[in-house]
């Protein structure tokens, strides 16, 4: 495979994943940082990063909106719940080791 099917086909890939996790709203950030270790707001960090990278100026709001489909603001008032006891419990365990 050359190199730009190679990147061509990574990118359709990573389209694929936002608007699964876009339409996934049910998954809270908690459990995909419990269960993988990385969560929506990881994606556009590395999103960002990858911009600036580029040569591209884009601030963490700007790749939030674009891994959430809409403001950050607007989807955690629309879709984010508090975390249970045993989510967090979790989280804190898994940050003990260097996690997220």
């Amino acid at each position: 495979m050359d190199k730009q099917t190679q990147t061509e086909l990574e990118a359709a890939a990573f389209r694929r994943l936002v608007a699964h996790l876009q339409q996934r709203t049910d998954v809270q950030n908690i459990d995909l940082m419990n269960l993988a270790g990385f969560c929506r707001n990881c994606l556009a960090k590395w999103y960002r990063s990858a911009a600036e990278e580029h040569g591209h100026s884009l601030s963490y709001d700007e790749a939030r909106e674009i891994i959430y489909g809409m403001p950050y603001e607007d989807w955690k008032r629309l879709h984010q719940r508090e975390a249970t006891a045993e989510q967090q419990r979790a989280f804190d365990s898994s940050q003990q080791g260097g996690g997220h």
